[in-house]
């Protein structure tokens, strides 16, 4: 049995000039027990103590500073929640007038039913028929987007969809990331000039899908499902284009937002989607991809 193995020289793997330009401007990496600060003023935030007069770094991360706070944001972590935040998540279990769900943070996350649409968009009191059909508006392993509502005492996010821009998912693609690598923004809804919708989960986790056929705020939002539906082959390798080029930039500890991820969709076109998935290509597609967003902010 014969394979083909394809080897280049690291210095034809990159652009080293662009390389070089990055890594000048990269921010430092603090590795715990590091000294971030020794001036005196200064306060300890997340992510740091206090060792003498120095202040030190209680995780691996970049410094981050307001005014006279000094904190290390963490490069991995779980997802710390705050209100507002769009996530996307998928449901664990029905439970009585709640369902739990999974958001990728510390503990699970309740849903609670009055804080659902109706199907048809109702606006009424829940009753008990309404909660002896839970299983049939969302049952377990559905995926759903949603809006942090509420963060009580111990940790544990409320969440809510009475948007209709909210709701369960259809098809599509969903794509774990770490949670500091997704920026925030205004809207976490895109639909890309490629032909496809994203949805930028607050919690690290992206859904991709095909481009829906109305905008943000009258979406389906509720539980209904084209799963009958054949997504054209064209609209599947778009989806799973992005889905590379997502991963391509979270590889490179880049932040994803909507500009990004389309910039880096129009680089990766030289490549195949399945070369997107070579070491060679991810770092060509994040390396370009980050010039283009030096050049915007120039």
């Amino acid at each position: 049995m014969t394979t083909n193995v394809n080897i280049r020289l690291a210095l034809d793997r990159v652009n080293m000039g662009l390389l070089a330009q990055n890594q000048a401007n990269a921010p430092r990496l603090y590795t715990p027990g590091e000294v971030v600060t020794a001036q005196q003023g200064f306060m300890k935030g997340h992510g740091t103590y206090v060792e003498g007069d120095d202040i030190k770094a209680s995780v691996a991360g970049v410094m981050e500073q307001v005014n006279k706070l000094v904190s290390i944001k963490p490069l991995k972590s779980r997802y710390v929640g705050e209100i507002g935040d769009v996530v996307v998540a998928r449901i664990t279990e029905v439970q009585q007038k709640r369902w739990k769900v999974d958001t990728n943070s510390r503990l699970d996350s309740i849903l609670l039913l009055s804080s659902v649409n109706l199907p048809g968009g109702e606006l009424r009191r829940r009753v008990a028929e309404d909660e002896q059909a839970m299983r049939k508006y969302l049952q377990e392993g559905d995926l759903i987007s949603a809006e942090v509502q509420n963060i009580y005492d111990e940790g544990t996010l409320s969440l809510y969809t009475r948007s209709l821009k909210y709701g369960k998912l259809s098809q599509g693609l969903l794509v774990k990331v770490f949670p500091s690598l997704v920026k925030r923004r205004k809207t976490h809804f895109h639909n890309l000039p490629c032909g496809a919708s994203i949805i930028l989960g607050n919690n690290g986790f992206i859904w991709v899908s095909p481009s829906s056929r109305s905008d943000g705020e009258g979406g389906d939002g509720g539980f209904s499902q084209n799963l009958s539906e054949i997504i054209p082959r064209g609209d599947r390798e778009v989806i799973a284009r992005l889905r590379n080029c997502i991963l391509a930039l979270a590889h490179c500890k880049m932040m994803l937002y909507d500009t990004s991820i389309q910039y880096a969709y129009e680089e990766s076109m030289k490549y195949e989607v399945h070369e997107l998935l070579q070491q060679e290509a991810i770092f060509d597609v994040a390396f370009l991809t980050q010039h283009r967003l030096r050049l915007q902010e120039e």
